[in-house]
């Protein structure tokens, strides 16, 4: 017997979900066609910033902020070859979620086993929560400062961030886009305006956009880092898979008409530009932090390299670099903007890291929950190692407290380095694919020469500073046997790592072969 069409359908907190990327706002704006081009990039703009975002967190702050210290404008080209790689990517995974209609999740777990589906949802989920594990001792360290609010407390305040996601999904998806901006403004604006205040040598920061020997060198050692362990923290903290998942599923909130080519190829265009302008905004933002570390402050007079240390550097007139700073910093507004944009920056990820965990999950794994409670969940799991690392360290002195909470916040970020190369791969193979993409929209052979060889790079450069970022969880005056096992931890997980690349690409051979038979048999019929 067939149910009553009037009945009212009974919502459960975890449902099934095998619809569009995001169907909630997937299609959900309409563009108006016909119109010139500002007006046109206007109603397009907007995904990007939310993308844009991801690359200018908190995880990015003190890897750009001590590279500067460190190496001077050396790693100025790392930066810029980190946001280029960055736009190549973000482009493809934007065009494949516009023409082929589902986003990486899904793309992905079309050709793959259920049981890889699983392992890289799993896997992906740790790559999110160690981004947020950022988030909450940004959004914490920068209630701390501003507002003097107890560190415990302020990591469970972070926690009911949730309140602000159901203010923001009762609002529509086009003014989140706008507050997202408005946020990324604040944070251009603060250190900009630190930076203008420092008069660093501007011949030396365009002199540091070009890549030399010493780049990579692992050779020179300051402060106990290499330029090659610096260059690795900032791709390990600009180029992140959860962007990817994200980019290739929001790009689907304009409303297209897939039966015209062309409707397509302009969506693709437009979103394309919207992404490469907000991600230039974001290499402005690591660049201006890489350029206060040389300029705002006296060449290594920043010893502690945390958030806390930071916010007192910038009040504290013996280390900073000219009068007019020392002027300004007497007031503490220099400290207490970059509070301000430390809490901007942590706020951005709520919706941003939110919208990730749903398109993976319902992509991968097929299931759905309510928005506010993925945030939640996963903010919940997310504070637990921060308050572990803030009780263990209680009866520490703070400078101790705060080199924990920083070499936490690093360490974090280790899982990054597993994930990125699962989305960065399979990306590149679909959107290399002409039954995926049309001979239209597959990649173009410069695409795919500079895909490869960024695909590659960024996979060997994490694998090869997986060793050091294991090491840093032991303590610092480890033991030659304790570095052996990191080592050894190390090149097991490389391995692993490699073991399964292998799994993936075999997958998602096989079903490209699936997906071919099935429309050559179409075809035929």
């Amino acid at each position: 017997m067939l149910k009553d069409e009037k009945t009212p359908r009974k919502h459960h907190l975890i449902e099934y979900a095998n619809g569009k990327s995001l169907e909630e706002i997937n299609g959900s704006i309409e563009v108006p066609k016909g119109k010139g081009f500002w007006r046109t990039l206007f109603m397009y703009s907007g995904p990007g910033a939310l993308v844009a975002v991801g690359y200018m967190d908190p995880g990015n702050w003190s890897t750009s902020i001590t590279g500067g210290q460190n190496f001077q404008y050396l790693l100025m080209s790392v930066i810029l070859m980190s946001s280029l790689i960055a736009m190549l990517l973000q482009y493809m995974a934007a065009k494949l979620g516009i023409v082929s209609q589902m986003d990486l999740a899904q793309a992905i777990r079309a050709r793959t086993s259920k049981a890889l589906g699983i392992v890289l949802w799993i896997l992906t989920e740790f790559a999110i929560m160690a981004t947020d594990i950022a988030e909450v001792i940004g959004a914490a360290i920068a209630l701390y400062l501003l507002f003097h609010i107890p560190l415990v407390i302020a990591v469970f305040i972070t926690v009911f961030d949730v309140l602000l996601l159901l203010l923001l999904t009762k609002i529509g998806f086009r003014k989140i886009e706008a507050i997202v901006v408005c946020l990324i403004l604040v944070i251009l604006f603060v250190f900009a305006y630190q930076v203008a205040l420092s008069q660093p040598n501007w011949a030396g920061v365009f002199g540091g956009l070009v890549p030399n020997a010493d780049t990579f060198s692992s050779s020179i050692k300051v402060s106990g880092s290499t330029p090659l362990t610096g260059a690795l923290g900032i791709i390990g903290a600009t180029v992140m898979p959860h962007n990817l998942y994200l980019h290739s599923a929001i790009s689907q909130t304009r409303k297209v008409d897939h039966a015209d080519e062309d409707d397509v190829a302009r969506t693709v265009r437009f979103t394309t530009w919207d992404s490469n302008i907000q991600l230039t905004a974001a290499f402005f933002v690591n660049a201006l932090l890489l350029i206060m570390g040389v300029a705002v402050f006296k060449t290594g007079a920043v010893k502690d390299p945390s958030f806390f240390g930071l916010f007192q550097a910038l009040s504290n007139t013996s280390m900073l670099s000219n009068g007019v700073l020392i002027g300004v910093a007497k007031s503490g507004v220099l400290s207490v903007l970059f509070a301000v944009a430390l809490l901007a920056s942590g706020q951005n990820s709520t919706i941003t890291g939110t919208l990730t965990g749903q398109v993976i999950m319902e992509g991968f794994v097929h299931m759905r929950m309510p928005l506010w409670l993925r945030r939640l969940v996963t903010r919940l799991i997310s504070v637990i190692p921060v308050l572990i690392c803030v009780a263990m360290t209680g009866g520490e002195t703070p400078i101790q407290q705060h080199e924990a909470l920083n070499t936490l916040m690093n360490n974090s970020q280790v899982f990054l380095a597993f994930a990125l190369p699962f989305s960065m791969l399979p990306l590149l193979m679909m959107t290399d694919n002409r039954l995926e993409m049309g001979d239209r929209f597959k990649n173009s052979l410069v695409i795919k020469i500079l895909g490869w060889f960024s695909v590659i790079a960024l996979t060997v450069l994490n694998m090869k500073g997986l060793p050091a970022n294991i090491e840093a969880f032991f303590p610092a005056n480890a033991t030659a046997a304790q570095l052996r096992l990191a080592d050894d931890i190390a090149y097991g997980l490389i391995a692993a790592v490699i073991a399964l690349l292998i799994w993936t690409v075999y997958d998602l051979h096989q079903g490209n072969k699936r997906l071919a038979a099935k429309l050559g048999a179409n075809t035929a019929a």
